[in-house]
């Protein structure tokens, strides 16, 4: 069976059994409409199969309807999207929108390494605190000592081994 697109024109080759008495909905591939298509008598596509062979083709200058694919009603119709006017919205909507972007922007930017670098300053600021207030923790809580004393200490050899790497290469 040969159906042919509303609004394009455009001619397709689909089985018999594809469309039943109750009609299918069908889209054209190459603009998008869609209908609903019930099937057609075989007689008489027939007719003009053998009407189209006995008779010699005329040539038709058909305008081929050209479609715009950023219209507004396209857009609406095929992809669901409106198309706002911006001078509609009051211009403290816009100003909201407008927070809420560069809120967004800043979030999008924050990447792993900008994390890595803010964790990395934290405890450095954290291990620099704790050395500042190292005594009076100890005062307070005497059984602290020989947690923080090997915490510097470890602390101390990791230096002495980034320091060797770094000078011998």
């Amino acid at each position: 069976m040969i159906i042919q697109c509303n609004s394009c024109d455009k001619k397709f080759t689909v089985a018999d059994s594809a469309i039943t008495k109750n009609g299918r909905l069908v889209q054209c591939s190459a603009c998008g409409n869609k209908w609903t298509q019930y099937p057609v008598n075989v007689s008489s596509q027939k007719a003009t199969k053998t009407s189209k062979t006995s008779k010699p083709a005329k040539k038709t200058n058909k305008v081929k309807k050209v479609i715009d694919t950023y219209s507004e009603e396209y857009l609406q119709k095929k992809h669901g999207i409106k198309i706002i006017d911006p001078s509609s919205l009051s211009p403290r909507s816009n100003k909201n929108k407008s927070k809420n972007q560069k809120i967004k922007k800043i979030n999008a930017s924050f990447g792993f390494y900008n994390y890595l670098i803010t964790i990395v300053i934290i405890l450095l600021t954290l291990f620099g605190l704790l050395n500042l207030t190292k005594d009076i923790v100890i005062y307070h809580y005497p059984f602290f000592e020989n947690y923080i004393s090997h915490l510097y200490e470890t602390l101390n050899n990791f230096n002495l081994i980034i320091s060797d790497i770094i000078s011998n290469y």
